[in-house]
């Protein structure tokens, strides 16, 4: 018999690609084919993908981007999108299909409504992505990344956590080295989208640590193209030893290797900060839909894990002050490592997985 399909619509964002790969590769361990349904933009994450899975760009789009000509063929791609995954659908059922956010999973979560597959969305944060609050009440089940999650009225959530990649679960719980008198690594991830303001502070703020600590500093900074070779030329002008990169597709080596992580709070990077368990500075992305990304920092500040610096009240000083703080209390550094571990959830891929399995059960009988 022909394995049973599962269709992943994601897109957009790391934090909509990084949990849709983690359910993935589950998935094809279980003995299931699996086919990612993107686009472009969601497409340039798809590096670290199992090569059994089956990846195919759709056509979608979003009113948040372009001008006026663009805006008003959103609505003509979306249904050419949709039109399109319905018939490739049609010739090769799926057994289940997942949203998890973005506007790429328009056309297959679509798709699926019509033909009556049964679907399900995994919300990453505290808040509802406007594709996700889109399709909420047309799914059969609703997994949640970040608990509580503001959900519409009479929409039921399952928290499962948020799923990680196969590399980050193996250096769940890594041993942590607190700071000290030696070789110490710190890194700066802002994400996908807000990060200037991450590169316009971090780099000050390091620069205005006292030498003594300073001389043992590496710092590996994610940095978008624009930003990248200024934020270099800083790190080089004061004698900081730094990496520069606008993407590095080895954060789990390199975050299980830090003593200091300073992140925006996306929901995939607070899920990798957990299980790896490590000490972070966490400045939330103002302009995220709903503050999301403060309600994603809340756990582990909650835990004591994490300091969460809002960015009206981000500055040089403030976040050199907090650099500071940690890197020079080892027993407190290696405590906040031990606390963010202790709200990881390694098992979330896991348990959306068990999810998928169930819903095509049940598809099954109906």
């Amino acid at each position: 018999m022909t394995a049973p399909l599962l269709i992943i619509a994601a897109g957009g964002t790391g934090g909509h690609m990084f949990p849709a790969q983690a359910l993935a590769e589950v998935m094809l361990a279980r003995g299931w084919r699996v086919r990612l349904s993107t686009d472009a933009r969601g497409a340039r994450y798809t590096g670290g993908f199992p090569a059994e899975v089956d990846i195919q760009q759709v056509s979608s789009a979003t009113f948040a981007r372009g001008g006026v000509l663009a805006k008003a063929m959103v609505p003509l791609r979306i249904g050419a999108g949709a039109l399109g995954a319905a018939m490739r659908m049609m010739r090769d059922r799926p057994a289940v299909v997942v949203g998890f956010g973005g506007y790429p999973s328009i056309p297959a979560l679509s798709a699926a409504t019509l033909l009556r597959v049964p679907r399900m969305i995994h919300e990453q944060n505290g808040v509802l992505g406007r594709v996700n609050t889109i399709f909420a009440k047309r799914v059969d089940a609703m997994a949640c990344g970040t608990w509580p999650t503001n959900l519409p009225e009479g929409v039921e959530g399952v928290h499962v956590g948020n799923p990680v990649r196969a590399a980050v679960l193996d250096r769940a719980g890594a041993g942590y080295i607190p700071p000290g008198d030696y070789p110490m690594e710190v890194l700066v991830m802002g994400g996908s989208q807000g990060a200037r303001i991450l590169s316009d502070v971090v780099p000050a703020a390091l620069a205005a640590l006292p030498l003594a600590m300073l001389k043992n500093i590496r710092v590996s900074h994610q940095a978008r193209d624009e930003d990248g070779q200024r934020v270099a030329d800083y790190y080089a002008e004061n004698a900081i030893d730094a990496d520069v990169q606008p993407f590095f597709d080895d954060v789990p080596r390199r975050m299980s290797e830090a003593q200091l992580v300073i992140s925006r709070s996306g929901a995939s990077s607070v899920a990798d900060i957990s299980v790896i368990g490590r000490p972070s500075i966490l400045i939330p992305f103002a302009a995220a839909t709903g503050d999301h990304q403060t309600a994603n920092a809340r756990g582990l500040v909650e835990a004591g894990a994490a300091i969460m610096i809002p960015e009206s009240q981000l500055s040089t000083d403030a976040l050199a002050e907090q650099i500071q703080s940690i890197l020079e209390q080892p027993d407190a550094a290696l405590q906040m490592s031990r606390a963010a571990h202790a709200v990881g959830k390694p098992e979330a891929a896991e348990a959306l997985a068990q999810m998928v399995e169930t819903l095509a059960q049940e598809g099954t009988r109906r």
